[in-house]
């Protein structure tokens, strides 16, 4: 039997990073997504979202794709809100995703930062620590 521990902090937006993440709708989403994510066999880490972006930590299951992982939660989540919500506009995330691994020395420190999100944004907007990240892995020279 193989084993396989590889960790990858997920990150994406609302399409055109909408602010439509409501207080009302956080949790539930939340839950939904956690529920999904074990039925799929997604291991999920640690998750948190704020109004325009979402942050999970996840281990990635032997056989599974770093794409299809964030296709299944994406698409299926999207289409519960449009479902679940009265929403004035259609509910979307962003094409793009940012994905990296995490050591396992950096997990506590990695889902400390996920679990602070509501905190850290009240500093720092999404689209600056977007480009903090795309700095910082080396994505954007």
């Amino acid at each position: 039997m193989p084993y396989t521990k590889v960790l990858i902090h997920l990150i994406w937006s609302t399409k055109n990073r909408i602010k439509s993440i409501k207080k009302d709708i956080k949790p539930k989403l939340l839950n939904h997504i956690l529920k999904n994510a074990k039925e799929k066999e997604i291991y999920i880490e640690s998750i948190n979202l704020v109004e325009d972006h979402i942050h999970i930590l996840i281990s990635l299951g032997r056989d599974q794709t770093i794409s299809k992982v964030v296709q299944l939660i994406k698409g299926e989540s999207s289409n519960w809100v449009n479902k679940s919500f009265q929403l004035r506009d259609k509910f979307e995330w962003q094409d793009e995703y940012f994905a990296v691994s995490v050591s396992e020395s950096a997990v506590d420190k990695v889902k400390e930062y996920i679990n602070n999100q509501e905190e850290h944004h009240r500093v720092k907007s999404f689209a600056e620590e977007y480009e903090l990240f795309l700095e910082k892995y080396g994505f954007k020279k």
